[in-house]
């Protein structure tokens, strides 16, 4: 069955999956989580340093690979426009797909900016370095482009959850009780953003489980985190994953297992064609090797 095929016998789960989200997606307004009265000026050419941060009453500053973390993240948000482009190329403007890229889109960009809002009022990073390296990132337009939609859909199944999974770590250490709701809240959106899709690409592996499995191949042995056209992205990456907000062994533990093998079941799947099983035998075993490095790697972990 063509990809095309594939996505017309999708499109009443896609509708079904969209109602369900508007029915559970609650509405909420940036302005009001923003601590606005801890504003000031900026003034005009003086530079940014740590010690200008206020995070109110908790008083302390966060860690820099924490700083790098809340960097990353809000630039991820910034690359909207080239996303909401793949999704619509994959997927198509017409029907439930088109309407829900739509509301995706519009809800994160609620995100960008209750983050750079946040982050402005309370300094909590380079306000410069930020938007120099916004204007870095969208100029060059460089994101993850699955192939096909079906690995769009397997790919954004887990980008969606390892993007929740990094905003409420970044949370986590936050010594500001309101940055750490802010970035609880984004990740609970991305946590329904991510049902949606792994939902749908379960639809998909019951119409056509061999094209699908193909899908899911491509999109777990070539996973990249959207942040890849960030600049410093490599360096900041690793210090992240050195205080555990985000490294290959929560990829595999909180990512892979609980959605490629436990939900989608892989191992189940019946009426593979060759090439199919093939695509599945190498899941399992890249899976093994991500949990095999990611053991290793988070034994360098600091604490913060």
């Amino acid at each position: 069955m063509d990809t095309a095929s594939i996505l017309r016998e999708l499109e009443p789960v896609a509708a079904k999956l969209l109602d369900r989200h508007m029915g559970v997606a609650k509405e909420w307004f940036p302005h009001e989580m923003v601590p606005y009265s801890r504003g000031k000026d900026f003034e005009p050419g003086k530079s940014w340093v740590p010690e200008d941060a206020d995070f109110g009453t908790a008083g302390s500053d966060i860690d820099e690979a924490v700083r790098g973390a809340l960097f990353v993240n809000l630039l991820t948000e910034d690359n909207l426009p080239y996303y909401f482009r793949d999704i619509d190329r994959m997927f198509g403007s017409d029907s439930a797909f088109g309407e829900w890229s739509r509301n995706w889109t519009a809800e994160e960009g609620r995100h960008a900016i209750v983050m750079r809002e946040y982050f402005t009022v309370t300094r909590a990073v380079d306000p410069v370095a930020l938007e120099r390296a916004r204007m870095i990132q969208v100029r060059s337009g460089d994101v993850p482009q699955p192939t096909d939609a079906l690995e769009g859909l397997a790919y954004v199944s887990l980008q969606e959850l390892a993007t929740r999974i990094s905003h409420r770590n970044t949370g986590k250490f936050m010594t500001d009780p309101i940055g750490t709701e802010i970035m609880s809240r984004v990740g609970n959106d991305e946590n329904l953003h991510h049902l949606y899709y792994r939902d749908l690409t379960s639809a998909a592996l019951e119409v056509d489980p061999s094209s699908t499995m193909l899908g899911i191949e491509k999109a777990v042995v070539n996973f990249a985190m959207p942040g890849q056209g960030i600049p410093n992205f490599d360096r900041l990456a690793k210090e992240i994953a050195r205080v555990g907000i985000y490294d290959l062994l929560i990829h595999h533990d909180q990512i892979l297992m609980p959605v490629v093998k436990r939900h989608w079941k892989i191992e189940e799947v019946t009426g593979l064609t060759s090439e199919a099983e093939k695509a599945r035998e190498n899941i399992l075993r890249h899976m093994e090797r991500t949990e095999k490095v990611g053991r290793r790697l988070s034994s360098s972990r600091v604490a913060v």
